[in-house]
């Protein structure tokens, strides 16, 4: 009896269509699922027919495949994970592999990682991205964790991932113990803050201009023929388009209430620990917790008077504005988490294939975009390129769009609107190419008060000094500044 090529714990809506995307590709697959109802409610619907066959228990998805097994989990994150990582240890024998195809946080992947191969095992901790659709017809796929695994599982990722119209697969070989799940934790990060980007333009044309969700959809559906065509603007134009049972705009019926599973917070958090400013997908995070607390705010609206809108100037023109906003807060957001990918490779000596990235992210995730490709062109020219915008596309493109920017984001001040992420990155956007900073004052009062020391400009850096700047305080300084 033939073996299976691959065993899937968990068929809710990711890992059941990553079954059948896998069963369409021509592998045969186990499935398992802690209720036994779920796998009869598989295997007699969307699985019957098919390369697809169902199991009552772990020790019988471990006995039903080919070896190396192979083992992946599409389940929860968090102890679930550990949970289900001690049952199978139990079956599985050397060289086996376990794959976390979930979004799971990447120190978790590291510390897995070290404990599966101190079994004998191999393991791996893979990005998923492209949702319910994706899953199914081609996700962008992000493995890092044991290299030793990778040629085994390398035949079916490849296989059931995403092509891009030159056939090129959106999956590859990330790096070493939590490199997947990390570049996976970046790419939805900067789906936050695209998100976000998209529904402040939203707001900006249905609040400041006045406009119909229908008039917004041709606005939208236009621009995904310009630099913006993405599988997010998109969708946007497709949801403007929907009419509830009443024949009005679903769009206008939904809660103004955002939800999260906490990659964007994990984002926020590791741009932290990396000292690196991840301002505008920080923003989109908050943005976040701000939606939630709609109680509060009907309150607030309440309580404060609201700023009367006026706009007098020429719509066209300034919807074109906003399109340029939007793709220079765009290319921010990107430059951002870029940088944070590259701060934390030299963090966990992972060796990151930036271009590479880009590509995997191409085609099959979320942030699929044509604007991908100018980032793979920019690392392939330049793969040791420490900022996109100092790319020359990248900083010609920027420079082209900066006035049109500061316009949306000044208007959207004047008119009492929010674009917390658009404002964050023009303000990114100006300290970095800022010379001189005000933080010499900043540092001046922190040796002021804590005694923590400067470097001068008249001295080599590396020196620091510290002034009794009172005449009151002694000679001892503290530590330096440096976190």
């Amino acid at each position: 009896m033939r073996k299976s090529d691959i065993g899937l714990i968990g068929i809710a809506v990711m890992g059941e269509n990553l079954v059948l995307n896998m069963a369409s590709k021509g592998f045969l697959v186990t499935a398992y699922a802690r209720r036994q109802e779920a796998v009869d409610h598989f295997l007699n619907g969307r699985a019957k027919g098919k390369s697809i066959i169902g199991t009552s228990s772990i020790k019988e998805l471990v006995d039903s495949l080919e070896k190396p097994r192979k083992v992946m989990m599409m389940i929860k994150a968090g102890q679930p994970v550990d949970d289900v990582i001690e049952q199978l240890i139990p079956y599985l024998e050397k060289g086996d592999i376990i794959i976390d195809g979930g979004n799971s946080h990447y120190p978790d992947t590291a510390r897995r990682t070290a404990y599966v191969e101190s079994k004998g095992l191999y393991y791996i901790g893979t990005g998923v991205s492209g949702g319910e659709e994706g899953a199914l017809l081609g996700p962008s796929i992000m493995p890092g964790g044991s290299k030793e695994a990778w040629p085994h599982v390398k035949p079916i990722f490849q296989a059931i991932a995403a092509k891009i119209e030159d056939g090129s697969v959106c999956c590859d070989w990330v790096g070493e113990d939590g490199a997947g799940h990390f570049v996976k934790m970046v790419h939805n990060g900067i789906e936050y803050g695209d998100i976000q980007l998209i529904t402040e333009a939203y707001h900006l044309m249905r609040n400041v201009l006045g406009m119909s969700a229908d008039e917004m959809h041709e606005v939208f559906k236009t621009w995904n023929k310009t630099e913006l065509d993405s599988y997010l603007i998109e969708i946007t134009a497709d949801i403007l388009a929907v009419k509830d049972e009443d024949g009005q705009p679903l769009v206008d019926k939904i809660l103004d209430t955002a939800g999260q599973k906490g990659t964007g917070k994990w984002t926020a958090v590791t741009s932290m620990e990396e000292s690196v400013p991840l301002t505008l997908i920080g923003e989109s995070v908050y943005s976040r917790f701000l939606s939630s607390m709609k109680d509060e705010r009907v309150i607030a609206s309440k309580v404060f008077k609201q700023t009367p809108i006026t706009f007098t100037g020429d719509k066209k023109a300034f919807i074109e504005d906003i399109r340029k906003a939007l793709y220079a807060s765009k290319i921010i957001s990107y430059a951002q988490g870029y940088a944070l990918m590259r701060a934390s490779a030299q963090t966990y000596n992972w060796n990151l294939n930036y271009g590479g990235i880009a590509l995997m992210w191409r085609g099959g995730c979320i942030i699929r975009s044509v604007f991908l490709g100018k980032i793979k062109e920019a690392f392939d020219k330049n793969p040791q390129l420490t900022n996109l915008l100092l790319d020359p596309y990248f900083k010609n493109t920027i420079e082209s769009l900066t006035d049109s920017w500061r316009k949306v984001v000044s208007t959207a001040v004047l008119n009492g609107i929010p674009t917390p992420s658009m404002a964050a990155g023009l303000s990114y956007f100006d300290g970095y190419k800022t010379e001189k900073l005000p933080s010499n004052l900043l540092q001046a009062q922190r040796d002021f008060f804590g005694a923590h020391t400067y470097e001068r400009i008249d001295k080599p850096r590396g020196l620091f000094f510290h002034t009794n700047w009172t005449g009151r305080g002694g000679d001892t300084s503290s530590t330096t500044y440096n976190v």
